[in-house]
C-alpha cells in the first residue's frame, strides 16, 4: 500500500492552548482511517491542518506526498472535504449547487450520477433550506466527491443526524472505499469508528493515546466482555465462589452481570452457563455485551465520551 497521508511529531497550540500535542501517524492508501475522541481532543485541528485551512506550529504533514500549505492549490483538485459546520444560501438548489462546484475544478465527476448514487434525484430541485439533515450531509459528501479525489476529509460527518440517517450515511462511506478512495474521518461516536474504520487513532487533550485496528484495540487493551442475566432470589454462594478466577461478579437485583476478559481459553459465556447449571440456578434474559472502542476509551483516559 502506499502512504497517502503522513504527520510527524505535529503540533498546533491557541495561545497558551495546546491543541495538538507532537502526534504521528500515517493513512495508507484505500483504508478508512478515524480519529475519535471528545470535543477539544484536536481531531479538528488536526483535519483542518492537512486540508490546509490552518497553519501548523510544527512537524511535518503531506497529503499525496505535498505540503497543504505550500501545495494547496493542486491538494484541491485531489482531495475532497466536507468540513464539520457547512452551509449553502437557503435558496440555491440542489443541482445549482452541484452544477456551481462543478466549476471550480478541471475535471470532476458527473454530478448528474452522484445525485443518483446519494439517493438525491428527487431533491434536484429543492433548495437547501428544505433539505432534512440527512440529506444536506448527502448533498455535502455530493461535493466533496465532485473532484473525484484520491483523498476524503470528512470531520464531524454524522453529528446531529438521527440513526436511520447516520446508518444510510455509514453505507455511503463504505461505498467511497469500495472504489478505492482513501478516508480519512474524524468523530467522537465511537460505535461510528468501530463500523467504519480500518485503523482508529483514539485522542485525548491532543494526545495520540492508541492507534490501531478497532479488534486490536479491543484485545490489546484487555477490554471485557460481559454477560448479563436476571434471576428470581438471590445467588448461591457455591456460585459465587466457582465464579472466582472466571470472572468479576456485578449484582444488582435481579440482574446480575458478569464481567471477564476477552480471549479466554472457553468463551466466557460457556463458563458462566456450565456455573449457572451446575450451582442449580434458575437464570432467563441471558445475553452477551462484547467490548467496545468505548470500553478502551474509558480504560485510557477514564472518562465517558460526550457530544
Amino acid at each position: 500500500m502506499n502512504q497517502v497521508v503522513q504527520v510527524e511529531k505535529f503540533r498546533k497550540s491557541y495561545g497558551t492552548t495546546i491543541a495538538v500535542d507532537s502526534i504521528s501517524f500515517d493513512v495508507q492508501e484505500g483504508e478508512i482511517f478515524g480519529m475519535v475522541g471528545p470535543n477539544g481532543a484536536g481531531k479538528t485541528t488536526t483535519i483542518e491542518c492537512l486540508e490546509g485551512l490552518r497553519r501548523p506550529d510544527s512537524g511535518l504533514l503531506r497529503v499525496l506526498g505535498m505540503d497543504p500549505q505550500t501545495e494547496s492549490h493542486t491538494l484541491r483538485i485531489l482531495t475532497g472535504m466536507q468540513l464539520q459546520q457547512s452551509n449553502l444560501p437557503e435558496r440555491m438548489k440542489v443541482w445549482e449547487a452541484l452544477d456551481l462546484y462543478s466549476s471550480f475544478y478541471p475535471k470532476t465527476a458527473n454530478w448528474e450520477q452522484l445525485l443518483f448514487q446519494l439517493g438525491l434525484e428527487e431533491k434536484r430541485n429543492s433548495y437547501f433550506s428544505k433539505l432534512s439533515g440527512g440529506q444536506k450531509q448527502r448533498l455535502f459528501i455530493a461535493l466533496a466527491l465532485l473532484p473525484d479525489p484520491q483523498v476524503i476529509f470528512l470531520d464531524e460527518l454524522t453529528t446531529g443526524l438521527d440513526p436511520q440517517a447516520r446508518h444510510a450515511i455509514w453505507d455511503l462511506i463504505r461505498d467511497i472505499k469500495l472504489k478505492g478512495k482513501t478516508v480519512l474521518l474524524t468523530t467522537h461516536y465511537m460505535e461510528e469508528a468501530e463500523r467504519l474504520c480500518d485503523r482508529v487513532a483514539i485522542l485525548d487533550h491532543g494526545r495520540i493515546v492508541a492507534l490501531d485496528s478497532p479488534e486490536a484495540l479491543i484485545r490489546t487493551m484487555g477490554a471485557e466482555e460481559r454477560i448479563v442475566f436476571s434471576i428470581d432470589g438471590v445467588l448461591p454462594a457455591s456460585f459465587e465462589q466457582a465464579l472466582v478466577g472466571v470472572g468479576r461478579l456485578e449484582v444488582q437485583r435481579e440482574r446480575v452481570v458478569v464481567h471477564g476478559n476477552v480471549g479466554l481459553k472457553v468463551p466466557l459465556v460457556s463458563e458462566v452457563v456450565t456455573l449457572l447449571t451446575s450451582s442449580g440456578v434458575k437464570f432467563q434474559n441471558l445475553r452477551t455485551e462484547q467490548s467496545t472502542l468505548e470500553d478502551v476509551f474509558l480504560k485510557l483516559t477514564g472518562k465517558e465520551m460526550k457530544e
